[in-house]
């Protein structure tokens, strides 16, 4: 999923460079002293970690951490495919956690290194897509929902319809994400947002081409920008994007739609073949700390799966109590995960491409 704001990202590599983190977009991992076991190569969604974390974990194990990011999950596959160039931890979502197993992308973890693997909530454990946590390890899990301006909308909201009112015409922003996308609107349309039927996903983009004057535009994760700076009055985005600029607007606000949406987990893995296996189970262990889990969810303003944060009330006060952040059961409870639809994923390719060509037009 991440996922977040561009100055934020210029605020991390200014920062966090002098504490020893390399923050790099070049997608190529530093290997001037990769033989050596004090090198741990990180790739990842840009700021998608607190520099603090990253620091406490280089001067507890007196290592150096380089950080390389990517910018959406096709692009990590599109990446570790050919071959890992020398990553030792990614973060994928779910569904590609799955396709990564299924393509022998990724090491099996040693769960004797993970201790700290008690900590998670039972109920991000075992999940569908990693059965037993074989390979994966939850991280971070939010969901995907209307970021919108109350002074514009002069009340509340609480659909996916208002994304298609005419009253807000060409001033709505929409995911460039084909899977995240498609999956809203088919949960609008009362649809399986992992349906692998055609007539339906063909259904969804015959109702994203006919509604296609209210958007404003298919956006990369970037949509919390626009609707901060007036530009949309509405957005589809992850929630954590939302809450930070909602830091600086306080007209800003965020819902997830009545009908439900989806929820995402990322989740740490270790990519086949990586230099420094067991420090990247150093670090996943570290990571699931609970001050740590709680210190970057605090930084990033995503929900933590690590449950003993959440009891210990080491998580800021104002996003525990956020029902955004972390829902009630009666709205967790329409909360889908996208699933790896095989060989339909050819039928949202082709859905998709019709879709963004009417946009372009």
């Amino acid at each position: 999923m991440k996922r977040l704001l561009t100055l934020i990202l210029l605020f991390f590599i200014g920062v966090v460079l002098p504490f020893g983190c390399t923050s790099s977009n070049s997608n190529t991992p530093q290997t001037s002293s990769d033989s050596a076991s004090n090198v741990l190569n990180l790739y990842n969604w840009s700021t998608y970690i607190s520099p603090e974390a990253i620091a406490q974990f280089e001067e507890k194990y007196n290592v150096k951490v380089n950080y390389d990011t990517y910018d959406s999950n096709e692009s990590l596959y599109a990446k570790l495919k050919p071959g890992n160039p020398g990553y030792d931890v990614a973060f994928p979502a779910d569904y590609m956690v799955k396709i990564m197993i299924d393509e022998a992308m990724v090491e099996p973890l040693d769960k004797g290194n993970i201790p700290n693997l008690k900590h998670i909530d039972k109920k991000f454990l075992n999940p569908p897509y990693d059965a037993q946590n074989q390979y994966s390890v939850p991280y971070q899990w939010g969901t995907l929902g209307i970021g919108y301006n109350i002074q514009v909308t002069g009340a509340e909201i609480n659909s996916w319809k208002t994304m298609f009112d005419p009253k807000f015409s060409g001033k709505t922003a929409w995911l460039d994400d084909m899977r995240h996308t498609f999956g809203a609107v088919l949960i609008y349309l009362g649809l399986d947002p992992n349906t692998t039927q055609e007539t339906e996903i063909q259904q969804a983009k015959d109702f994203m081409i006919e509604n296609q004057k209210n958007v404003a535009a298919f956006l990369p994760d970037t949509g919390q920008l626009l609707l901060n700076q007036g530009e949309v009055d509405l957005t589809m985005e992850y929630s954590g994007d939302i809450f930070q600029v909602m830091e600086e607007n306080p007209n800003l606000r965020y819902v997830i739609p009545q009908e439900g949406s989806i929820i995402w987990t990322d989740n740490i893995v270790i990519p086949k073949n990586a230099p420094h296996k067991e420090l990247a189970e150093k670090f996943i262990d570290f990571v699931l700390e609970p001050e740590i889990s709680a210190s970057i969810s605090n930084f990033i303003n995503y929900g933590t799966p690590n449950k003993t944060a959440v009891e210990q009330k080491l998580i800021k006060p104002e996003n525990l109590n956020n029902p955004g952040i972390y829902p009630p059961n009666q709205v967790f409870s329409k909360l889908k995960y996208l699933k790896d639809v095989g060989e339909a994923t050819v039928l949202y390719d082709e859905a998709w491409s019709e879709v963004k060509l009417g946009a372009g037009s």
